[in-house]
């Protein structure tokens, strides 16, 4: 018998999904891309699958009904025991709930939500499904990054529904803060300023491993994506952003193990 998957620390980010037009052409994309293949998923919100990597399931991506026109974006959730009072903290916090909270079959329970900066996320409550199954290797998620105006205000948003501590990064020009949990780095929090995407506005970064950063942006293009920053040295490793061929941002890294990625 095998044994249940522990429960993920709440405020963990648990989970990545992507709502899109083409269900069928995203699937062909990202399976070139991460060697992805996909199984059905609880439908509560329309076609739904989940993207396994040798088994595991990494990711999931949903079909926007016809009449729906809403920024195609890979959305990361967070963790929680409790999505009602998680959601009903974000609402005294100056945040919004936009879906939910929901079941979704037996798989948990869901909501949409977004910070008092715009920027959007979900929670899960995981029942069968707990989330994110394999971590690390190339096709999986690595790391999740809200990019900002500014940190410091944000930043006691989330502290306070998700109890998360914060570490900055001590710089003059460089707004940082990494959100960790029992003392482990699980996110970050990166102000950009005036360079913040006027089309995008505040959002949380996913980040996806890869084997060669270079080999995967070339291969994007391949794929009918595109390449918006191209490949480059970081501290946490080589990345590049990139966004699918319907406009879905992300980041490719090959990262050098690094606990924070997005510095």
């Amino acid at each position: 018998m095998t044994e249940a998957p522990a429960r993920r620390t709440p405020g963990t980010p648990c989970w990545v999904s992507l709502i899109v037009h083409g269900l069928t052409t995203t699937q062909e994309f990202y399976g070139a891309l991460f060697d992805w293949e996909f199984l059905p998923g609880p439908e509560q919100l329309g076609p739904y699958v989940r993207g396994l990597l040798h088994g595991e399931e990494v990711a999931g991506i949903g079909q926007l009904p016809p009449d729906r026109h809403l920024p195609i974006a890979w959305t990361t959730y967070l963790a929680t025991d409790d999505a009602d009072a998680t959601a009903e903290a974000v609402r005294s916090c100056g945040g919004t709930v936009a879906v939910g909270p929901l079941d979704a079959g037996e798989a948990g329970r869901l909501a949409i939500a977004s910070d008092p900066s715009g920027a959007v996320f979900g929670i899960w409550q995981g029942s069968e499904h707990i989330g994110t199954m394999t971590a690390g290797v190339p096709g999986t998620p690595v790391w999740n990054e809200l990019v900002t105006r500014e940190t410091s205000t944000v930043a006691k948003f989330y502290q306070t529904v998700f109890g998360y501590e914060t570490e900055a990064v001590l710089s003059a020009d460089f707004d940082y803060q990494t959100l960790h949990l029992d003392g482990v780095p699980v996110a970050g929090l990166h102000g950009v300023g005036h360079t913040l995407p006027r089309d995008r506005g505040p959002h949380w970064m996913t980040y996806f491993e890869v084997a060669d950063t270079d080999l995967a942006a070339v291969r994007v293009v391949e794929l009918g994506g595109r390449v918006l920053q191209p490949p480059r040295e970081a501290s946490s490793g080589r990345l590049a952003t990139v966004a699918d061929p319907e406009g879905a941002v992300f980041t490719i890294v090959r990262s050098n193990g690094s606990d924070v990625l997005g510095r």
